[in-house]
């Protein structure tokens, strides 16, 4: 089973928890204890490899560097910077040396600043060693960052750097999993469940982005559900999507389309599962708020059909996505949820930030319902402490997702919030929507 699928699963057992009262913030036992054993107290120096826990901040369009398995390589530019984090439990110092190594010249010079304090290295061509850097005082408990810029050299590299060896006197937590580097890269993905009636045929939710959250590689997901899922993306700095989209059956069965709106592209999706996929290219905008509507509904012939709806306030319309069905499935609406991922590991380190208000159910009888509670939960780089730059909860009356960007303020996944409630009813006739 792929990731994308586990992830729903996980969401259905995060959901399964939610009620009505809201938690206090206590310590998430699983994310924060697993950060603790996986690093310990550094007696002696740890290994932090910049495989899972670097990235290339800053670079000239026709930069060479990247990182791999191995971590940096094919360093050739003055002007590239490659940002290596790690988190410390408390304040303190903080000693940093590289394992690194020279090939194809025989000295070079590179700055590495740790939390801000600068410090010159030489690397030779003595074969991979470990060179010492030197102590910071980290003023406070969270990420530190360590920043590699070359200075000079004899030879077309400054060199290889495989991994930071730090010591302190504190927890240290960093991204330790060889065999999930690349998810914690991309970073923690969260979520917020909401408790919807039995016999829920339509959810509908608010979404809005904050000016300056939009990273590419972002997926700001509104409406999901067991099956399925739908809200925006930033695809690149050109193109910007509204995304639907639907899972095969369990048992093989293919989901195909019934119908679309104009302009919407459908295909099919694989590599994190498969399914039907259904998207229209969209320019919305960071700072306007978007209103998503989703039906779920059995089609009496033993399938079920999926439906989604977008509003565009710069159009003053509803847009029509696309209807879906699903076999072998009888059910309406279930395991209504949102949530904000990165889809892009190079980009990892960048801050996302998303709120959803006004979430609202339909049943069969044409009853609305509001919900108020969510559960904020996180995925398996979150509950497993390979990253701790996550929040969630309730802020200005609206339900809030954040991650990436390795601040330091985390909120403990699995717990619940309330937010006030709108008495708003959603000012859309779902019989009069575009089809």
């Amino acid at each position: 089973m792929k990731r994308r699928k586990l992830f729903l699963y996980s969401v259905a057992v995060a959901l399964s928890g939610c009620g009505g009262d809201t938690a206090t913030a206590t310590t998430d036992a699983r994310s924060q204890g697993a950060a603790v054993k996986s690093a310990g107290i550094a007696a002696k120096p740890v290994t932090v490899a910049l495989a899972g826990n670097a990235f290339i901040t800053s670079a000239d369009a026709d930069a060479t560097e990247v990182i791999t398995d191995q971590g940096l390589a094919d360093w050739t530019s003055p002007n590239t910077v490659i940002s290596t984090y790690f988190r410390v439990a408390a304040a303190g110092p903080v000693t940093v040396a590289l394992d690194a190594r020279l090939a194809g010249g025989s000295n070079s010079t590179v700055r590495v600043t740790i939390d801000g304090k600068p410090f010159d290295v030489k690397l030779s061509i003595t074969g991979a060693r470990s060179y010492p850097v030197g102590t910071v005082n980290v003023a406070a408990p969270g990420y530190v960052k360590v920043d590699l810029r070359g200075i000079s050299k004899d030879g077309g590299y400054f060199g290889d750097v495989s991994a930071l060896k730090v010591s302190a006197n504190a927890a240290l937590n960093y991204a330790n999993d060889p065999a999930n580097y690349y998810w914690s890269r991309r970073g923690p993905s969260v979520h917020m469940g909401y408790s919807v009636p039995a016999n829920t045929e339509y959810f509908y939710n608010e979404v809005t982005v904050p000016a300056g959250q939009d990273k590419i590689g972002s997926y700001y997901m509104a409406n999901g559900f067991g099956e399925g899922y739908m809200g925006i993306q930033v695809k690149s700095d050109s193109e910007r999507w509204v995304l639907f989209s639907v899972w095969d059956a369990d048992n093989g069965g293919k989901t195909t389309l019934v119908s679309k709106g104009p302009d919407v592209v459908d295909n099919v999706f694989g590599g994190e599962g498969t399914g039907g996929q259904s998207y229209l290219r969209y320019n919305w905008v960071a700072g306007n708020t978007y209103r998503f509507v989703t039906r779920v509904h059995p089609d009496g012939a033993g399938g079920s059909d999926y439906s989604a709806w977008f509003y565009a306030p710069e159009q003053g319309a509803w847009r029509y996505i696309a209807t879906w069905k699903r076999p072998f499935i009888t059910t309406y609406l279930t395991r209504a949820h949102s949530f904000l991922e990165n889809f892009i590991d190079s980009n990892g380190y960048m801050e996302r930030r998303v709120s959803f208000g006004n979430q609202w159910a339909r049943n069969v009888s044409g009853a609305w319902s509001e919900l108020t509670t969510g559960r904020f939960t996180g995925d398996a780089t979150a509950s497993n402490g390979q990253r701790l730059d996550y929040a969630g909860g309730m802020e200005n009356g609206k339900f809030y997702l954040r991650n990436g960007g390795f601040f330091a303020n985390n909120v403990p996944t699995n717990q619940n919030f309330t937010r006030p409630a709108s008495g708003k009813v959603p000012d859309v006739d779902v019989s009069a929507l575009p089809h």
